[in-house]
């Protein structure tokens, strides 16, 4: 509900927005500071753990698309921007459609934005699996969308799991992709 001295904001709006921002809900959030090393690392160790142990390459790399930090237009006025997306379609340039998984590294900055709204969001948008991975922690919290909730599947740290997601269905090796 916008009330009515509460600014509201589109995706034509965001698209005029210098810096790196979310719009959830028609409400900005500001994606600063950039992320830390350790932060971009786990998102980079996660991204070539899926692509090296995605079951049959040809498809994973024909049909499903690994991506990072790149914007997800939900609605007109809902753009999130996932550290890393694993998307099951066809897509163009601009990511319309829900993804079958989305991994947020989870920092001190970005704590209840993750956990709460973000779960909701994508809990309600239908996402698959969600994953919180915890740098500091050495912790990756995995859920999985059953009847539009996410149901935890585990607390992972250095143990393998195996996301069931069409023909790009994939192991992820937990302990290989936190910060040495």
């Amino acid at each position: 509900m916008v009330l009515p001295y509460q600014e509201y904001y589109t995706y034509e709006d965001y698209q005029q927005w210098q810096g790196d921002w979310e719009l959830i809900e028609g409400m900005p959030y500001a994606m600063t500071p950039s992320p830390s090393v350790t932060h971009q690392t786990v998102a980079t160790n996660l991204v070539a753990e899926i692509k090296a142990n995605a079951n049959n390459p040809d498809s994973a790399y024909s049909h499903c698309h690994v991506l990072m930090e790149t914007d997800w237009q939900i609605s007109n006025d809902t753009v999130v921007r996932p550290d890393v997306m694993v998307i099951c379609q066809d897509i163009d340039e601009r990511v319309v459609v829900t993804p079958e998984l989305i991994v947020e590294v989870v920092s001190s900055s970005s704590t209840k934005r993750d956990e709460v709204m973000k779960f909701d969001l994508y809990q309600r948008e239908g996402v698959l699996y969600y994953v919180l991975a915890y740098p500091e922690k050495r912790l990756a919290r995995i859920y999985k969308n059953l009847g539009n909730s996410f149901v935890k599947q585990g607390d992972l740290s250095t143990q393998t799991f195996r996301f069931a997601i069409q023909e790009c269905s994939f192991v992820v090796d937990f302990s290989s992709i936190w910060r040495k």
